[in-house]
C-alpha cells in the first residue's frame, strides 16, 4: 500500500514539545507552591540523591525492557530492521512522551517508513498494542497495591474495562467488521478506510493470546521498575517512607488516572495524584516530601525519556544524513 509521497510532518516536533514542556513547567510550579516552596527546598537540600541516580538507572532498564518488546512487535508482523537502528527508532518515539495517552509514539512508524519504507498503516498498530499492555500492567500493578487503598480498585477497574472493551473490539471479528463497516461511511474515515483494515489486520495479530500475554508480562515488569524508582526517592528523603506495595498503587494508579485524562504526558493529573497518594499511604511523608518525590519520579521517568528521545532522533537523523 503507497503511502504519502511527501515526508511526515515533522517540522511541528519541536513545538509541541516545546508546549509540553512549559505545561509541565507550569504543572511543576503549581506542585512547588503546594508543597510550599521553602519546606520543599529545605527537604531537597538534605535529600539522598543517589536515590534519584537509581531512579534514573531504573527508568532506563524500563526503556531497555519495553525495546524487547518493541522487537517481539516487530517479528510479529514479520518487519525486519538491524538492531542498532531499531533501538534508536524506538528510542526517538520518548520525544513524543508528552502527547495524549503517548499515542504520539506513532511517530516511531514515521520513522520505520522513512528508513525503511515500511507502511505505516502496518506498525501503527504497534503504538496501540504497547499501550493496551501497558495499561494491563499498571491495573495489575495497581490491583497488587489496592489493598492499601479503596479508590485504587475502581481506577484500576475502569482501565481494566477500557482495556478488555478494545481488545474484544479488535479480537472478535464480528465486531471488528462492524466497526470498520462504520468508519468506511464516515465522512472523515472513508478515504481512509482501507489502511484502517491494514491497522486492525496488525493490531489483530498482535493482540492474539500468546502475543498478548507475553508483551503484558514485559511490561509488568518494566513498570515495576518505576514503581520501585518512586519507593527509593521517597526514602531519599529524611524521615520518610513508604513500603513498596503502596508505592506501585501510588505511581501505578495515577498514571492510569493521567493516561485516562488523555492530557500531553497525564500532566497536571498525575502528578496531582502522585502527591495525595503519597501524604495517604506513606510514613512521615508531609506535603512538601509528597511534592518533592512526586517532582523527582517525573523528572526520572517522564522528562528523562524525551532527553533520551531527542538525543537518540539527533543521532539517527545524523546517520541518515551520512548514508544518503
Amino acid at each position: 500500500m503507497s503511502e504519502p509521497s511527501n515526508p511526515p510532518p515533522t517540522r511541528g516536533l519541536a513545538r509541541r514539545i516545546m508546549l509540553g514542556t512549559v505545561f509541565g513547567a507550569m504543572v511543576f510550579a503549581g506542585l512547588s507552591l503546594y508543597g510550599d516552596v521553602r519546606a520543599l527546598v529545605a527537604n531537597l537540600s538534605t535529600f539522598a540523591w543517589s536515590t534519584f541516580a537509581l531512579a534514573l538507572a531504573l527508568a532506563s532498564a524500563n526503556y531497555g525492557i519495553r525495546f524487547v518488546r518493541w522487537q517481539f512487535y516487530l517479528r510479529a508482523l514479520d518487519v525486519h530492521v538491524p538492531a542498532g537502528e531499531s533501538l534508536l527508532v524506538f528510542l526517538a518515539g520518548f520525544v513524543m512522551s508528552v502527547t495524549p495517552g503517548k499515542l504520539g509514539e506513532v511517530f516511531k512508524s514515521f520513522l520505520l517508513w522513512e528508513a525503511r519504507d515500511v507502511s505505516v498503516a502496518r506498525t501503527a498498530p504497534i503504538v496501540l498494542a504497547e499501550r493496551l499492555t501497558d495499561l494491563l500492567a499498571l491495573v495489575a500493578l495497581t490491583a497488587i497495591g489496592s489493598l492499601f487503598f479503596d479508590q485504587g480498585a475502581v481506577i484500576a477497574a475502569i482501565g481494566g474495562a477500557l482495556v478488555l472493551s478494545v481488545i474484544a473490539v479488535v479480537s472478535i471479528r464480528p465486531l471488528a467488521e462492524l466497526a470498520l463497516s462504520i468508519a468506511a461511511k464516515l465522512p472523515g474515515l472513508k478515504r481512509i478506510a482501507p489502511r484502517l483494515r491494514e491497522a486492525w489486520e496488525a493490531l489483530a495479530t498482535l493482540v492474539r493470546p500468546a502475543p498478548l500475554v507475553m508483551a503484558t508480562l514485559l511490561a509488568t515488569f518494566s513498570w515495576g521498575l518505576e514503581c520501585i524508582a518512586l519507593w527509593a526517592i521517597v526514602g531519599g528523603f529524611e524521615g520518610a517512607h513508604i513500603d513498596l506495595g503502596p508505592a506501585s498503587l501510588a505511581y501505578a494508579a495515577s498514571t492510569i488516572a493521567g493516561a485516562l485524562a488523555m492530557l500531553p504526558g497525564g500532566l497536571g493529573v498525575t502528578e496531582a495524584g502522585m502527591a495525595g497518594s503519597l501524604q495517604v499511604l506513606g510514613v512521615g511523608v508531609t506535603a512538601s516530601i509528597a511534592t518533592g518525590a512526586t517532582l523527582l519520579v517525573r523528572l526520572a521517568t517522564l522528562w528523562w525519556a524525551v532527553v533520551v528521545g531527542a538525543i537518540a532522533l539527533f543521532v539517527l537523523r545524523r546517520t541518515a544524513r551520512r548514508s544518503s
